[in-house]
């Protein structure tokens, strides 16, 4: 008699575990071997431009941003995580979609991989 009460409950927790295994991300938060751009991060530096209105206001600090990368090595995505406005966040997403990444890597194989990142802006750099 137990068995039957439970028997519902065991279904719908079945159920809903599926359907939000198969609704997860498929960018991985980490992989055997993890993306880096092309370059280094130089190369992201190289096609940043610190923003004029940021500059005259003397606006310095970190953008943080995840990466969204994928099999090929492209950026399919930059969300910023913690900015410090005035244009700055706008800059370093344009820098990194800018630059072409090695994919990350499980077992040999290219997976899409998340990637965080720090943008540096300092006057005078």
């Amino acid at each position: 008699m137990n068995m039957i009460k439970i028997l519902p409950f065991m279904f719908l927790f079945v159920v809903f575990t599926t359907i939000s295994y198969s609704q997860e991300d498929p960018y991985l938060p980490f992989a055997q071997v993890m993306p880096e751009p092309v370059g280094g991060l130089a190369a992201i530096y190289k096609h940043i431009v610190y923003p004029e209105i940021a500059q005259k206001a003397g606006i310095e600090g970190k953008v943080y941003v995840l990466v969204y990368v994928n099999e090929k090595g492209g950026v399919d995505d930059v969300k910023v995580l913690k900015g410090i406005g005035a244009g700055c966040n706008e800059a370093a997403i344009d820098g990194i979609k800018a630059v072409k990444f090695t994919p990350g890597k499980n077992n040999g194989a290219p997976v899409k991989t998340k990637l965080s990142l720090s943008i540096n802006f300092k006057i005078g750099s």
